[in-house]
């Protein structure tokens, strides 16, 4: 193995070691938040199952997104899809960065742990909002004379228990109002947003957004009505979630803060005037925030 590339990989492990020794103590702090949220994505997988019982195929509602948008058609469905899971993937793979360059503005911890709490409160309100109201599915297995379109009674609770995967993932029904994509694809546009530093990137990011909720409505997959609630109600989540939740600690000053969960703004200010007095009157600080 040539001698560079031997000490571009004992760099790399080394900055891997670093990493790993700044997360575990933030992970041991907030494992809890998420473990709770990565359960709750099941729980979010149970309920959409469950309505799929109650969805009865009917007519289509009249909206005004498949009068203006032409229709991709069942064979061009994918395509969503695809631009979905490059989203997803690309975003996953940013919150991990820390680990491998050295310009590091995050704790891939703490970030997951807001993405997670901005998922479950969306996804509370999708829940109550397709209970409430059972919609005929615009998606094609969900019409009239779609055998998918109604399901009939499980015939185990380990039909209901494993969401009858990986088929009724791909093929459900009735769980409408929200859609499910447009909430992922908004946390993550929104975290960005905020935490990330390429300015490019983030307006890229809000077109890949509009492009997204414009193929779905094509793909007929969601009613226009579903895009437009998910774009206010999912960036009023964030937003109202931002601002109870503490700042994320700055990178920046990585070489004097210690690892630990970020203060709350008033124990911020607290200690900042406190520092404060303490330079002005020729106090050595041990440490900084």
């Amino acid at each position: 193995m040539p001698l560079y590339v031997r000490r571009g990989a004992s760099k790399l492990w080394r900055k891997i070691c670093g990493e790993v020794t700044v997360e575990i103590p933030l992970l041991a702090e907030s494992w809890k938040y998420l473990i709770g949220g990565v359960v709750f994505q099941y729980i979010h997988g149970l309920a959409a199952r469950g309505v799929h019982y109650l969805h009865r195929p009917g007519p289509i509602l009249q909206d005004i997104g498949f009068l203006l948008i032409p229709e991709l058609g069942r064979e061009k469905g994918s395509i969503s899809e695809a631009l979905f899971a490059s989203v997803f993937c690309s975003f996953a793979l940013w919150t991990f960065h820390p680990f491998i360059f050295q310009n590091k503005k995050i704790y891939t911890v703490l970030i997951w742990c807001r993405v997670l709490a901005y998922l479950v409160a969306s996804q509370v309100l999708r829940i109550v909002t397709f209970y409430s109201t059972q919609l005929p599915g615009p998606n094609y297995h969900c019409r009239e004379g779609s055998e998918l379109a109604t399901l009939p009674p499980p015939k185990s609770v380990l039909e209901v228990v494993f969401l009858n995967f990986p088929r009724g993932i791909l093929y459900g029904c009735g769980d409408l109002i929200f859609s499910s994509h447009m909430i992922f694809t908004l946390v993550f546009v929104n975290t960005y947003q905020k935490h990330g530093t390429k300015r490019f990137i983030k307006q890229f990011a809000w077109l890949l957004a509009v492009v997204q909720s414009l193929l779905i409505i094509a793909s007929r997959k969601h009613y226009t009505v579903d895009i437009v609630v998910a774009w206010y109600t999912v960036n009023l989540v964030v937003f109202c979630i931002d601002r109870k939740l503490p700042e994320m600690p700055d990178r920046s000053m990585a070489a004097t803060y210690s690892p630990s969960l970020p203060l709350s703004t008033k124990d911020k200010e607290s200690k900042g005037r406190g520092e404060q007095y303490n330079l002005l009157n020729g106090v050595t600080m041990s440490s900084a925030v």
